[in-house]
């Protein structure tokens, strides 16, 4: 199930959506003791991330993870980690728990069950997970017909992570290995939130409404699922 937040300007979907994943994980602390926050890459979750780090939340109580990662070095330029770090681990959030999905192994499919292992570690249900979605329909690392694509995309697996080989494109770029967590985990998040900006994406999201493969775009597993409500924020 879907439900749409468009806004005329970035900064009131800032507002209404920073408010809204905030007031989420005060409750969750305030119910279970901690929060689970899965979170994304890309510039457009950037300023949240900044925000989000000034909130006074009971940040010691927050486990923040990734929804995806390159599999690169932490401190390149193209890590999520290193992005998530920079953006959101600090200030009130400094001293956060934080998953990372980037391990010693030389690839990812090599390392999945490292990750495997610590995601077990994890609630069932995270309490909040905030997708983006590439103009090709890719959200997190679920890319259109990747290798580990369908292991990613069913809908019961015990498991939580998928090691994926993208198809090159301008989305990819170089960076094809990546390690993702699958629809089976990221659909079972209390609260999920796809924020997309501009004209493209509100383009590509329009299409990926429409019947079609999921093959084609991944971020449909989301959208048709009758067990995900999926909170979609847009500005220009």
């Amino acid at each position: 199930m879907v439900s749409e937040h468009f806004f005329p300007e970035t900064s009131l979907l800032l507002d209404a959506l920073v408010e809204r994943i905030a007031e989420q994980l005060r409750l969750a602390v305030e119910a279970h003791g901690q929060a689970v926050f899965l979170v994304s890459g890309g510039s457009s979750p950037k300023p949240v991330y900044e925000r989000l780090s000034d909130m006074p939340l009971a940040w010691d109580k927050i486990i923040v993870v990734l929804v995806d990662e390159r599999w690169v070095s932490l401190d390149h330029p193209a890590s999520n980690a290193a992005f998530i770090s920079q953006h959101l681990l600090k200030n009130n959030a400094e001293n956060t728990r934080f998953i990372g999905l980037k391990n010693a192994a030389a690839t990812a499919k090599e390392g999945q069950a490292s990750c495997e292992k610590i995601l077990q570690t994890l609630p069932a249900e995270p309490d909040v997970c905030l997708l983006g979605m590439g103009n090709d329909g890719h959200t997190a690392s679920l890319f259109p017909y990747a290798q580990g694509l369908s292991a990613g995309l069913e809908n019961q697996s015990p498991k939580r992570c998928v090691a994926i080989c993208a198809q090159r494109s301008e989305v990819t770029g170089k960076f094809t290995e990546r390690m993702s967590l699958n629809f089976s985990y990221l659909s079972k998040a209390k609260h999920s939130f796809l924020l997309i900006n501009g004209e493209q994406k509100r383009q590509a999201y329009t299409a990926a409404l429409q019947a079609g493969p999921i093959e084609d775009m991944p971020i449909r597993a989301f959208l048709q699922s009758s067990e995900v409500q999926l909170n979609v924020y847009w500005s220009p």
